[in-house]
C-alpha cells in the first residue's frame, strides 16, 4: 500500500515572508557592518596610553588628527620636534640680554591705570582704549575690535602715570621651546610648580601684560589693528563635552582633546610677536599669571586663546580659582633680570603619579 498522500503546504502569509526577508537581511547587514570594523580597527593606529598611578595600559583604536603624549599623568601635549634649539633662537632672536636661555628681557616703562577720582570709579586702561576703537566686529562680551585709533589712544594716554619694568619672560608658552607644542590642562599651582623647577616663577599680570603691550599700551602686541592671520584667533568655536574630560588623564580626555585642538607649535606665527619679542602671548592658548590686585584670587588667565574672543593685551579673565583647569590653558614662566642660570633640559619631563584635584565644573 501506498502512504497517505501529504497535504500541500500552505503559503506563509504575505506579512511572515515580509518579517523572515527583514530578519535575513538585518543578519547579513549585521555580519558586513561587523567585517567593516574589523577592517577599521586594523587600520586605525593603536595609541598607547598609561592611565593613571597604576600604569594601567590601554589603547584607544581611534584615528586622531594628532599623536598626544600626557605628561606627569596630568597634562596633554601634542608630540614634536623641536625647530631648534634655545641656544640657536636665543642667537637668532638677539634678545635675550641678561636673562637665562630661552628668555627675554624686558624693560621700560608701562603705563598704569589711572587713579580712582571718586568711590566706585573704575576706569581702566582696557575701558579707555575701547572709547578708541574705530571699527568694532563685535561689541558683545567678549567684544572684538578690528582697528584701534593708534593717534587717539596716543593722546588719551599721555598723561597716564607709568612704572619701571625689568625682568625676564618665556620667549614661547611652555615648555618654552620653537616648535613644539604648548602643554595644556594645567592649574595654577602646577604651572607655579613647574616655573619653580627651572628656578623660575609665574608672571604676574603685569609682567605679563608689559611683555605684550609695549610702552605704548598697544592693544595688540602687533599694534592696533587687530590681524587674524597674525596670531591664532578668532577659530570657530566648538563646544567640548564635559564628562570626556573626567579623568583628565583618561583616552577620553585625549580624545576630546584631539577634537578641540585649533592652535600651533610655538614660534609658529612669526608675526604673533610683541616689541620686544615675546611669541603667541594672545591666542593660541589662555595663558596663567599671578594677580597683582590685593585681596583677590591670585590666579589670572591673560591673552585670550584661539577661539572668537577679544585676545587682547589688557583684557584678563578673573574668573577661575587655582584649581581650575580646561582645554586651551597653559602657561610661560618669567624671572628677575638678575636671575640667569643655566639653560633648562630640552629633555622630556619625567613622570610623575601625581593628580592634582579637577575643577569644580568638571567635578
Amino acid at each position: 500500500m501506498h502512504p497517505p498522500a501529504r497535504p500541500a503546504r500552505k503559503p506563509a502569509p504575505p506579512r511572515a515572508r515580509a518579517l523572515r526577508a527583514a530578519v535575513a537581511a538585518g543578519f547579513a547587514l549585521g555580519v558586513a557592518s561587523l567585517a567593516l570594523l574589523v577592517v577599521r580597527l586594523a587600520r586605525a593606529p593603536s595609541v598607547p596610553l598609561t592611565l593613571g598611578a597604576g600604569s594601567i595600559t590601554a589603547a584607544l583604536p581611534r584615528r586622531l588628527r594628532f599623536e598626544w603624549r600626557l605628561v606627569r599623568d596630568r597634562h596633554w601635549q601634542i608630540a614634536s620636534a623641536p625647530a631648534e634649539s634655545r641656544d640657536a633662537t636665543d642667537q637668532i632672536e638677539g634678545n635675550r640680554g641678561v636673562c637665562p636661555t630661552g628668555m627675554v628681557e624686558v624693560s621700560g616703562l608701562m603705563k598704569l591705570d589711572p587713579a580712582p577720582k571718586a568711590q566706585g570709579d573704575l576706569r581702566t586702561i582696557d575701558e579707555m582704549q575701547r572709547t578708541t576703537c574705530k571699527h568694532w566686529i563685535s561689541r558683545d562680551y567678549p567684544e572684538r575690535c578690528a582697528e584701534f585709533d593708534r593717534e587717539r589712544w596716543l593722546l588719551v594716554s599721555r598723561d597716564l602715570d607709568t612704572k619701571p619694568m625689568h625682568f625676564c619672560i618665556d620667549r614661547y608658552e611652555y615648555p618654552n621651546q620653537k616648535g613644539v607644542y604648548p602643554f595644556i590642562l594645567v592649574s595654577f599651582y602646577e604651572a607655579a610648580e613647574l616655573c619653580a623647577e627651572e628656578g623660575k616663577r609665574l608672571c604676574d599680570e603685569a609682567e605679563w601684560t608689559f611683555a605684550c603691550e609695549g610702552e605704548e599700551a598697544s592693544p595688540y602686541p602687533y599694534g592696533y589693528v587687530r590681524d587674524p592671520e597674525a596670531c591664532v584667533v578668532d577659530q570657530p568655536w566648538r563646544p567640548y563635552i564635559e564628562t570626556a574630560l573626567r579623568p583628565r588623564s583618561g583616552p577620553a580626555a585625549m580624545a576630546e582633546m584631539d577634537r578641540l585642538w585649533q592652535g600651533r607649535p610655538s614660534g609658529a606665527q612669526p608675526r604673533c610677536r610683541s616689541a620686544f619679542g615675546v611669541y603667541d602671548m594672545t591666542g593660541n592658548i589662555d595663558e596663567w599669571t599671578r594677580s597683582v590686585r590685593e585681596g583677590e584670587r591670585p590666579s589670572i588667565l591673560k591673552g585670550g586663546y584661539w577661539g572668537p574672543v577679544r585676545t587682547r593685551c589688557r583684557p584678563s579673565t578673573r574668573s577661575h580659582d587655582e584649581n581650575h583647569m580646561f582645554y586651551q590653558q597653559g602657561f610661560r614662566c618669567c624671572a628677575d633680570h638678575d636671575a640667569a642660570r643655566a639653560a633648562p633640559s630640552d629633555r622630556p619631563v619625567a613622570g610623575d603619579p601625581a593628580v592634582a584635584p579637577l575643577p569644580r565644573e568638571l567635578r
